[in-house]
């Protein structure tokens, strides 16, 4: 505001930006226009992508992703994202994701869709026969070894120490699997 002399020595006040003033016409739909994150959830979460591990906030409302990006709160990303990490809430809801088990059985050409189910008991099935076809108990010289080197894993970067703890308890220590590596590392 600034202040100006009008006729008889008063001083009279005007606004310097007009833009900003009160009396400046709005449509009905610039004043009713609400963020769409209001009244949203705030779920703390992570990229999906990388072994950075920037922290992501998702905006929820009634079971449906609203929104996403960078914590401004992280020591890690401290609110930025990648392009891709970024992208994540059009990973999240593009409607051209595939969300169901697809098969190709070997030398088929066309995909099938399968149950879950299906999936997980396919999965524990090749699992057991791999591993009962090439368990390795003791070397030739005698030694005790109890391994399969038939079988490997590779964790995602955003796994967070109790599951990578839970992982090798699990394929080392249960089913002798060795190979056991992360995406963090390579």
């Amino acid at each position: 505001m600034c202040a100006v002399r009008a006729g008889g020595g008063h001083l009279r006040r005007t606004n310097r930006r007009p833009m900003l003033s009160p009396k400046r016409p709005f449509s009905r739909e610039s004043v009713e226009k609400k963020p769409r994150i209001r009244g949203a959830a705030v779920k703390r979460s992570v990229c999906p992508y990388c072994a950075v591990g920037c922290a992501q906030l998702a905006y929820v409302k009634d079971g449906v992703l609203l929104d996403v990006e960078g914590d401004p709160e992280s020591p890690i990303n401290r609110g930025t994202l990648c392009p891709k990490g970024a992208a994540t809430y059009q990973y999240a809801v593009n409607p051209l994701r595939i969300t169901q088990v697809m098969y190709r059985a070997p030398y088929a050409e066309r995909w099938e869709i399968k149950s879950l189910e299906w999936a997980m008991d396919r999965i524990a099935q090749r699992i057991k026969q791999t591993r009962d076809e090439t368990f390795v108990e003791k070397l030739p010289d005698g030694k005790t070894v109890n391994a399969c080197y038939a079988i490997e894993s590779l964790g995602g970067a955003t796994l967070d120490n109790e599951e990578n703890y839970m992982i090798k308890k699990l394929l080392c220590g249960g089913l002798g699997i060795i190979p056991i590596e992360n995406q963090a590392r390579i």
